[in-house]
């Protein structure tokens, strides 16, 4: 069972037909005992970060989501629900993230040529070995809608990278902690096969 965290923060009927269209058995519920019951964990999420850690405080997730991960159930965030493990946003200055994964989230840069947000269809830079991308070439197209991206305080969780106004972390992999700032339930065959992979991990 997949366990997709409720916290009203958007896109989650996307992710749970995704899993569904894959033949995954999927939850969608913001009841702790059910989520700490689950195989593995998603949190999606559209929105601002301060708002999504208001709601999952609000919720009683906050300490739901740190069990989960400290019992190595696999867990994947998605979008925002990447930038919430980490530690805080340029976002949202004084709100504090989940802090599970060392990094920071920030303001893509102004440059001229690209639009923020960030949205469309872009390529990766994935690293060998990634788990998430298991199957799936070194550079496939995923779909992003953003405006922060990650800058992980250490290379070696990024399982890969994009380029858009500037050098952006798009997918870290460390333990049982998997996320993604593009929409995988977006992204095609690509997005699917990824969804694939965590569900069988």
């Amino acid at each position: 069972m997949i366990a997709i965290i409720d916290y009203d923060a958007g896109n989650l009927k996307s992710v749970e037909k995704a899993l569904i269209a894959l033949g995954e058995e999927v939850m969608v519920s913001r009841d702790s005992s059910e989520i700490l019951q689950a195989d593995k964990v998603i949190l999606p999420g559209v929105g601002s970060f301060g708002d999504a850690m208001n709601n999952l405080d609000r919720f009683g997730l906050v300490d739901t989501i740190k069990n989960v991960v400290a019992k190595d159930t696999p867990f994947l965030g998605i979008c925002l629900g990447l930038q919430l493990l980490f530690k805080e946003s340029e976002e949202t200055p004084g709100a504090e993230g989940l802090n599970l994964l060392p990094g920071k989230i920030f303001k893509i840069p102004a440059k001229e040529g690209f639009k923020i947000p960030h949205m469309g269809w872009n390529s990766l830079n994935v690293k060998d070995n990634a788990r998430l991308f298991a199957g799936i070439n070194a550079n496939p197209y995923v779909y992003f809608v953003h405006s922060y991206y990650l800058k992980a305080d250490n290379d070696d969780i990024v399982a890969a990278s994009t380029e858009y106004s500037t050098h952006i972390h798009a997918s870290v992999e460390k333990g049982n902690l998997f996320a993604c700032q593009f929409h995988p339930e977006k992204s095609s065959e690509t997005g699917l096969r990824i969804l694939k992979n965590f569900a069988e991990l």
